[in-house]
């Protein structure tokens, strides 16, 4: 049939029409509202020549190409690096370009074939290591305490600071949608800085006193100067952000945070205030850096850093590094991409290309068929998170009680974490930088993971929460060291926890047991015959939560002692009843336990304590571990039990979730709900990595494997409450429903499960 020129008059003009609206929609909207995926693209190896390059270097980094590269691999948006600590890649006053691009302006290539493809183009700017203004500007650079310069480090109270300004001033004129600031940090190790004239002079008006003479953990000076840093990095971020608004206010401005483990204070950054500059936080997953389980740790430390903004995390294609110039198989970068998406974040894709600028076929090859089938799943993205359990993180712990040394306390917190992933439960995170009731109140669990720091605040917040109906889960040494980092002789935790410190256990090896059998060899049976009797005056409900808790606890043979590596504590029971046992090891009876191997745990020896306490406290409960589940849990002699431990805690404290979800260990499930729709998704993200063999150096530190093969295996998921409907995402997924029940078999690593409420 023959459309009439009248119909197509009006056909056209609607689709004029149509097109201006949505070209209205767009302008009115920041480009990174909405966005799934995107890429970064920068060329490989300037940080390790010091300025001089062979003369091919960067010479085919054509933005033209990387443009079109990126559009055809489905890539929303496009961080172009424009900047590194050398040299520029545009046409600039401030800094020279590489001699290889023989004048060419990539920036400006790369704006005029954008604009072309309608796609978000962001300029990347390096800050934190400014090699050529550092060689022109040698005062700029941060001093230690003994005044020597740091090299390789700019101080952010120096005039630096209008250099970079003029630089994003030459970028705006670009008409680009933003700048991706990398990075505002201080350093990731010693030496520290910075005490330069500038600083000491900033530091001596600010707070009417000299700066500390160096590291003194012991001096009130050196928690100011803290702060001092922490202020440094702050302010120069919140200037940078308004000096863009004021260049164009439609500009975008995210900064490279790193105010989360492992990263301590050395860095300049906490978790929360760090996170709040520009218009969204931008992190880095790496897990050939921070391992695998970054992936789900980081995507959901930046959600509770900037609750109810976008956050954007950084991925490589590189099997090991930024820089390796390898491509990771397809399904490696599949279930690092889609752990992230799961959990609510937008990601970008880093490209590093060869040294000459130019791009891998295979990669973006790759690449496209990964953002395509992302972009493809879109609706199952970005709904609310399910969640049982708030993991507390403290900076007043990490930077009281772990100081330099603060690995210990982030193994609590990340083995809280994995122990959370490996079985299944809902996670998210509560900061004290921000620590509310209505935060707490988020999850049924909340868990103290060896937060030895407690502000009064917090404790009554936490307070306020049990009584409420709150459950509170304590573990290791929590509330149990003032704000610098020393033994309180009266705990304010005490009366939430229902007993007293009778000793803060040194060394780490303890193990538990849930049975009053004696140990053989010492006649002891310790405290679980006692809760029985300690249970008999009070009411019936306490005596069957007695009862319920031995049960529910036991994660081997009740008489049999197992390891929970970690810090711990000697309770003195007031209110609170006992269960279990904790027990010491043979360390304990060397004449000099420090000249044995403190690295490898002895065997148990004796009951020194109860191993579990669990007190009422209003409408709500407080079970405290003496031991370290958590901690066991990161370790390197971690067992299943310890893991099986904390999870059982939790599921004693939570008994009737709203979906119970029963998979394979390495599989992670995140579970969110669409309430206007009624529908729950819940994500399946499976790591199967292949085994390795002894490395070439470093043993015995093994690198995880790459995942080449789509695994099959089976998960059960119940619901609390009725389930109308439910379906795969995947045609191959086999699914069975009986009543409130459903299992799966699947066979890919990737699956969404979605259930109609």
């Amino acid at each position: 049939m023959t459309r009439s020129p009248r119909r197509v008059s009006w056909a056209l003009r609607l689709s004029v029409v149509t097109l201006a609206l949505l070209l209205t929609v767009r302008a009115d909207k920041p480009w990174h509202q909405g966005v799934l995926v995107g890429m970064e693209v920068g060329p490989t190896g300037a940080q390790f020549a010091g300025g001089r390059h062979a003369g091919d270097y960067a010479r085919h980094f054509n933005g033209r190409e990387i443009v079109r590269r990126c559009a055809e691999a489905n890539a929303e948006y496009l961080v172009l690096w424009v900047r590194d600590g050398d040299f520029t890649f545009h046409d600039s006053k401030l800094v020279p370009r590489p001699a290889g691009l023989a004048g060419r302006d990539v920036l400006r290539e790369a704006v005029d074939e954008a604009r072309r493809h309608r796609l978000p183009l962001i300029a990347y700017c390096q800050l934190q290591y400014p090699a050529h203004e550092l060689r022109e500007h040698p005062d700029w650079k941060a001093r230690s305490a003994d005044g020597q310069p740091i090299n390789h480090l700019v101080c952010f109270n120096s005039p630096y600071t209008n250099v970079v300004k003029e630089l994003l001033a030459e970028l705006a004129t670009y008409g680009i949608e933003g700048f991706h600031l990398d990075m505002v940090d201080q350093g990731f190790g010693p030496p520290h800085g910075c005490w330069c004239d500038r600083c000491q002079t900033l530091f001596q008006a600010r707070y009417n006193r000299p700066l500390p003479t160096g590291i003194d953990w012991e001096d009130d000076g050196w928690a100011l100067m803290r702060r001092f840093r922490y202020d440094t990095s702050d302010g120069f971020e919140k200037m940078l952000t308004a000096h863009v608004r004021r260049l164009n206010p439609r500009a975008t401005v995210d900064f490279n945070y790193h105010g989360n483990p492992p990263f301590s204070w050395e860095v300049g950054q906490t978790p929360v205030a760090h996170a709040a500059n520009g218009d969204f936080v931008t992190g880095e997953a790496g897990l050939w850096g921070f391992g695998a389980l970054s992936a789900s740790f980081n995507a959901a430390w930046y959600r509770a850093a900037t609750p109810g903004k976008p956050f954007q995390v950084a991925v490589q294609r590189g099997v090991r590094m930024y820089h390796d110039q390898t491509t990771r198989p397809l399904h490696d970068m599949r279930w690092e991409l889609f752990t992230l998406l799961a959990h609510g974040a937008f990601v970008t894709m880093i490209d590093k290309t060869a040294y000459d600028g130019g791009l891998d076929p295979v990669a973006y090859e790759r690449i496209g068929t990964l953002l395509g089938e992302a972009r493809g799943k879109r609706a199952h993205f970005g709904q609310v998170p399910v969640a049982e359990v708030g993991i507390c993180f403290s900076v007043a712990t990490r930077d009281g009680y772990g100081r330099d040394q603060p690995a210990p306390y982030f193994q609590s917190v990340q083995g809280a974490h994995k122990a959370c992933v490996y079985e299944h439960l809902g996670f998210g995170f509560l900061f004290d930088e921000n620590l509310s009731l209505a935060a707490l109140q988020q999850y049924p669990v909340v868990c103290l993971a060896h937060t030895a720091i407690l502000s009064d605040r917090e404790i009554a917040l936490l307070r306020e929460y049990v009584e409420a109906g709150g459950r509170l889960l304590v573990t290791g040494q929590s509330g149990q060291l003032d704000a610098r980092g020393k033994l309180l002789g009266h705990p304010p935790l005490t009366e939430l926890i229902g007993a007293r410190v009778r000793e803060h256990l040194e060394g780490l090896d303890y193990w538990m047991r849930f049975a009053g059998a004696p140990i053989p060899g010492t006649g002891t049976t310790g405290f679980a015959d006692h809760a029985e009797g300690d249970a008999a005056g009070r009411n019936a409900q306490r005596q069957q939560d007695v009862q319920l808790a031995r049960a529910s606890l036991r994660v081997g043979p009740p008489d049999w002692p197992f390891l929970v590596r970690g810090p711990a504590t000697c309770y003195e029971p007031t209110t609170a009843l006992p269960i279990g046992e904790l027990l010491d090891s043979h360390r304990a009876a060397l004449a000099n336990p420090d000249a044995y191997n403190r690295d490898w745990p002895l065997s148990a020896r004796e009951v020194i304590g109860p191993a579990v306490l669990l007190n009422h406290v209003g409408r709500g409960l407080v079970l405290t571990l003496a031991g370290s589940p958590d901690f066991a849990t990161a370790g390197e002699h971690h067992i299943v039990e310890a893991r099986r431990l904390f999870a059982q805690a939790v599921r004693f404290l939570h008994p009737n979730p709203r979906v119970r979800i029963t998979a394979p260990a390495n599989v992670e499930a995140v579970v969110t709900d669409d309430a206007s729709t009624r529908t729950l998704r819940i994500h399946l993200m499976a790591y199967n990595a292949t085994p390795q063999t002894t490395p070439a150096k470093d043993r015995p530190y093994v690198l995880p494997g790459l995942i080449e093969d789509a695994p099959i295996y089976r998960v059960r998921a119940v619901f609390r409450d009725p389930v109308k409907k439910a379906s795969a995402l995947n045609p191959g997924t086999a699914l069975k429903r009986r009543g409130r029940t459903l299992d799966a078999t699947l066979t890919d690593v990737h699956e969404v499960l979605v259930v109609r409420y």
